[in-house]
């Protein structure tokens, strides 16, 4: 394998839950580098990263911002991302381009509900991840607390670095914790430090024989050990400091280099890169953020979208470099950098011909649809360019434009992010808008098992005949489809269109909702030597699953969150009433220390407002942490049917023509 001569590069990702310090933990590398000759402020809106002005104004992230600075020779590609859940669409779209991320720790929030949510995506991604606890300078600052929650909660062994001194003061300090490197093992050592080493030794075998010998501890030794742990996701380095006090900084930053492994610099071979960002260049346009994991992707290239399956032309690539964008004429393998041109990719496409995972781990899923408006009926067409272009920087605002209505429609995470977007499309595209209130998003499944027949043979030419089969799958299975019909009956181009349209053609049921749960198999059907088009079958296909739909039927599903509730146990009453009123489910309280625990289930639709409540019920002594919990029955009653929005496939005559140009209600 051949690498590139260059630094080792590391890829490191800050995460955190909000307000937990990951930008002000930026600023202090790039200006420990030498990058930045003055550390910027979140609170002054003068951070590096933060380069929107709702950014600015609202001191928070809402966009992930890559930054370069070299430190003992190596390159690091360091990527700022939002810390509030409504925003982790953005945070999962970076974590499939990283080597390592630093899980940033409020010293005295400790571990707050999105820090559970980043732990288990960062597990189930393998990613490994060093920890720093923050604001250790703050009064309530409890280090040895969060260090035991850490092994509790996470399961896995904690090995910290260093310890605070003065804590929860100005006058904090960091203190190295020693493990004896230069003789033999002194059984008389800082209790964390001797309980480090017996932990590392549970997991290595040799490293046990060693320890219980007394052999003297090699630092290389013992640093190869913690990052072989540190990569198979067994133990957490821990660092702690204060970012706003400049204090651990150094230390974390060495531990990136000590503990993250190096990106793989294999430039051989073809290209192989994700896309992990896109964003608008006032100069370039639309520009993309890309990570090579094998090969170089050089200026004028001419690149294949494998997720497009098209190619496209680079124009020019750049790199972030503190405050400015720094032209670079390549981006080699287990790189990272900025490429304008691409006029039509989106986050999440793979360039080159090889076979990349999905990357990210679905942190967040939208629950709620919005419908906008301007608040000038005028500004109606400004308003929705404003949003396609939003749309295709986040796809999962999935953006549609039903012209007939006039409606726009968007989903959200939260009510955060509606705010943000409002002051961005005022911002950045000088309209402004209006959203209604939000209702959840539904789903729907069949049934029972019923099939739909289409014979689309009139006005000539055409000629389509299909027969499909729908029946229910369960909770979580998604949409199967399966051909049944030989390539003599109908020819295998007609048929990967009947498969490729399906999906599109399941956006909306008969209630309205996007199905789901499903097997759809077509049994039957046949295309026509003369009269037979690719369009056709594309027309027809929808008309046939929707009528299957409807001789089948369909039930509602609504989401649901998983939820962890810890609260005082004089609350128990009052909180497993609500709970049951929200028409949650729970397993058996689990008691400790005063403390209850609940985990359970309960409906997004009705328990939206919980934790505000539940703050109030309890004076905040309560901790409740939500993760999307998928989707599950519900009646008509519990949920809600909305009208078809377009040209409905089952209107038929209304669906040819539409189709055929002669009657117009395009969604965009």
């Amino acid at each position: 394998m051949s690498k590139s001569s260059e630094k080792p590069i590391r890829n490191i990702g800050i995460v955190a839950h909000v307000d937990a310090g990951k930008t002000t933990i930026t600023e202090n590398f790039l200006f420990l580098s030498g990058t930045i000759r003055q550390k910027g402020s979140v609170d002054s809106g003068s951070a590096v990263t933060d380069s929107l002005p709702i950014e600015k104004e609202r001191g928070i992230s809402v966009r992930s911002a890559s930054n370069s600075f070299t430190w003992q020779e190596h390159q690091i590609n360091i990527v700022d991302t939002p810390g509030h859940a409504d925003f982790f669409g953005e945070v999962d779209r970076v974590l499939g381009v990283l080597d390592g991320v630093i899980l940033a720790i409020s010293a005295v929030e400790g571990l707050q509900a999105s820090v559970y949510v980043l732990w288990e995506a960062l597990r189930h991604l393998h990613i490994p991840v060093v920890v720093f606890i923050n604001k250790i300078d703050r009064p309530g600052s409890d280090y040895h607390q969060i260090i035991s929650d850490i092994e509790r909660e996470f399961g896995v062994k904690a090995f910290p670095l260093n310890v605070p001194a003065e804590e929860g003061s100005d006058n904090c300090k960091v203190v190295e914790l020693h493990y004896q490197m230069n003789g033999p093992f002194d059984p008389v050592q800082n209790p964390m430090s001797e309980k480090s080493l017996e932990g590392l030794a549970e997991l290595d075998e040799s490293f046990l024989e060693e320890y219980l010998e007394g052999k003297e501890l090699d630092q290389n030794r013992l640093n190869t050990l913690i990052k072989k742990y540190t990569s198979s996701g067994e133990l957490l380095p821990i660092f702690c400091g204060s970012a706003k006090l400049d204090k651990g900084m150094e230390e974390l930053m060495q531990g990136i280099v000590d503990f993250i492994p190096e990106a793989d610099q294999d430039i051989n071979g073809d290209l192989s890169a994700r896309i992990f960002k896109i964003e608008h260049d006032k100069l370039l346009g639309r520009v993309v953020h890309v990570r090579v994991f094998n090969g170089i992707l050089k200026n004028r290239d001419l690149v294949y979208n494998s997720s497009l399956k098209k190619e496209e032309k680079v124009a020019q690539i750049r790199r972030n470099q503190a405050h400015k964008s720094v032209d670079t004429s390549e981006i080699r393998a287990g790189d990272i950098g900025i490429v304008s041109g691409f006029s039509e990719a989106r986050p999440g496409d793979v360039l080159g011909r090889k076979q990349l995972d999905t990357g990210g781990c679905g942190l967040q899923i939208p629950v709620l649809l919005v419908k906008v408006k301007p608040v000038k009926k005028e500004e109606i067409q400004k308003l929705a360019d404003a949003l396609t272009e939003l749309y295709i920087e986040d796809p999962m605002l999935d953006f549609k434009w039903f012209r007939e209505d006039q409606e726009f429609q968007l989903k959200l995470m939260g009510g955060m992010q509606k705010e943000i977007l409002t002051g961005i499309l005022k911002n950045r595209f000088g309209v402004e808008a209006e959203f209604e209130p939000p209702t959840v998003i539904y789903k729907e499944t069949p049934t029972k098992l019923a099939t739909g027949y289409v014979e689309y043979t009139m006005p000539k030419p055409c000629w389509a005949v299909m027969k499909f089969e729908v029946e229910p799958l369960p909770s979580g299975s998604g949409l199967q489809f399966v051909s049944e019909v030989r390539v003599d009956d109908i020819q295998r181009k007609y048929q990967n269109e009947v498969e490729a349209t399906i999906p599109k053609s399941l956006q909306q049921g008969i209630k309205g909702w996007e199905v789901t749960d499903l097997k759809i198999t077509m049994t039957e059907g046949e295309d026509h030597e003369m009269h037979s088009r690719p369009g056709d079958f594309v027309l027809a296909t929808a008309m046939g699953v929707m009528r299957a739909l409807k001789n089948a039927d369909t039930n509602l599903l609504e989401p649901v969150y998983n939820f962890v509730l810890v609260f005082p146990e004089e609350y128990l009453g009052p909180i497993t009433s609500d709970l049951s009123q929200m028409r949650g489910n729970f397993d058996t309280p689990d008691f400790s220390g005063g403390m209850v625990r609940l985990n359970g289930k309960v409906p997004v639709a009705t328990s939206l407002d919980y934790p505000i409540r539940i703050s109030s019920l309890t004076s905040g002594r309560a901790q409740i942490r939500f993760t999307f919990g998928g989707y599950q029955a519900c009646t008509t009653e519990q949920g809600k049917i909305r009208e078809y929005k377009g040209v409905n496939p089952l209107d038929e005559s209304l669906w040819i023509l539409h189709n055929r140009g002669a009657y117009k209600a395009d969604e965009r």
